[in-house]
């Protein structure tokens, strides 16, 4: 018996091995993706789909048009919201070629109406009756907004109730997402906007310390080596082994602000938590918030608390109606701030006494 030499094909002239592979008696097709058919069954294609999958020499490989199988799936679907999710943390490219975090263009639109119109009908006969356009229904939280904030600057943001603040915040930290525009961060980021925010209220602190590691991507390990120091900075003692429900308002923006520190992020993410708690408490705040500054961290800090933007931040901005108008270093920020105060009090006075002297012949 005789056997065919390697790579003949009875009296045919040899074809050229695919590079990379070893010789065989059959070029093999080329599939994307390559597991879609295993080797046993290559045999048994159709004569049209196994020609488009033979590689020819010259020829660039054909794709054979299989589904994807479900790893590829995820991956391309992964690849698909890293492209379009406006909000990117924890990326991996050093502090010294990006800003720790970059605003572009951000905006917020909040839907005013009660009520979602489900149905077609719903959608096409409510404009005829109530005559509302788009503009009547919505409103813009934050509109055009662009900063960046370099690592080792803190920034200060203030202005008057109902700014846009806490929506900034909001949307930096990725609970909401924005309308229009993106917000990139750079770096581990921890946030603190709401006092006890994301405690699970039937578990122990302790609980809730090892719940915000595996949140915030921190190996067990080393939070098991901060959790004595978050203890004890929070100074809630026996209490850190019973539910957070039985805790006191103090002591959960104490234990909250400890674990937002503990971890010394890049990026720190702060809305109106540096006044709670008792005189001991704030001083330690203060004494932390300065040792993140001191570090080279970047922070947010959204206050009413004009001091604590002149001593710790570096810069600020100035935020009314969803909108910056003005940035620049803390003390000239604030004043600004304090001036465009008295000034909005003295017209809401002197609108208020014209509105009473026009009611009061009516009234006689």
């Amino acid at each position: 018996m005789v056997l065919p030499l390697p790579g003949a094909l009875s009296d045919r002239e040899p074809r050229q091995p695919a590079p990379g592979r070893a010789r065989g008696p059959l070029a093999e097709p080329v599939l994307d993706p390559p597991h879609v058919l295993p080797r046993r069954h290559l045999g048994k294609l159709p004569r049209r789909r196994a020609r488009a999958g033979v590689r020819r020499p010259g020829r660039a490989p054909a794709r054979v048009g299989h589904p994807a199988g479900p790893r590829d799936r995820l991956l391309q679907e992964g690849r698909a919201r890293l492209r379009a999710d406006p909000v990117t943390a924890a990326t991996t490219a050093p502090a010294t070629a990006l800003p720790s975090i970059d605003v572009r263009d951000l905006g917020v639109r909040y839907d005013l109406r009660l009520t979602r119109r489900t149905t077609l009908k719903g959608s096409l006969t409510s404009r005829f009756r109530n005559g509302a356009s788009d503009a009547a229904t919505h409103f813009w939280a934050l509109r055009h907004l662009s900063f960046q904030v370099p690592h080792g600057e803190s920034l200060g943001v203030i202005g008057p109730n109902g700014a846009g603040k806490s929506t900034l915040l909001l949307a930096m930290a990725g609970i909401l997402s924005p309308s229009e525009g993106s917000v990139r961060l750079h770096g581990r980021v921890s946030t603190l906007l709401t006092l006890g925010a994301g405690f699970e209220q039937e578990l122990s602190g302790r609980d809730n310390i090892d719940l915000a590691a595996a949140f915030l991507g921190i190996d067990h390990r080393e939070m098991a080596s901060l959790t004595p120091s978050i203890i004890e900075f929070a100074d809630i003692g026996a209490f850190i082994d019973a539910p957070v429900k039985t805790y006191s308002t103090g002591m959960r923006a104490r234990l909250g602000f400890s674990i937002a520190t503990a971890i010394t992020p890049d990026i720190l993410l702060l809305d109106e938590v540096l006044g709670t708690g008792d005189e001991a408490f704030r001083a330690r705040s203060k004494l932390r918030i300065q040792e993140l500054v001191d570090r080279a961290k970047a922070i947010v800090l959204v206050t009413h608390d004009l001091s604590y933007v002149t001593e710790f931040c570096n810069r600020a901005i100035l935020i009314e109606r969803g909108q910056i108008i003005h940035e620049g270093g803390p003390e000239e920020t604030v004043r600004l701030y304090q001036d465009r105060t008295r000034q909005h009090k003295l017209l809401a006075e002197a609108e208020a006494h014209r509105f009473a002297g026009a009611i009061r012949p009516a009234a006689g």
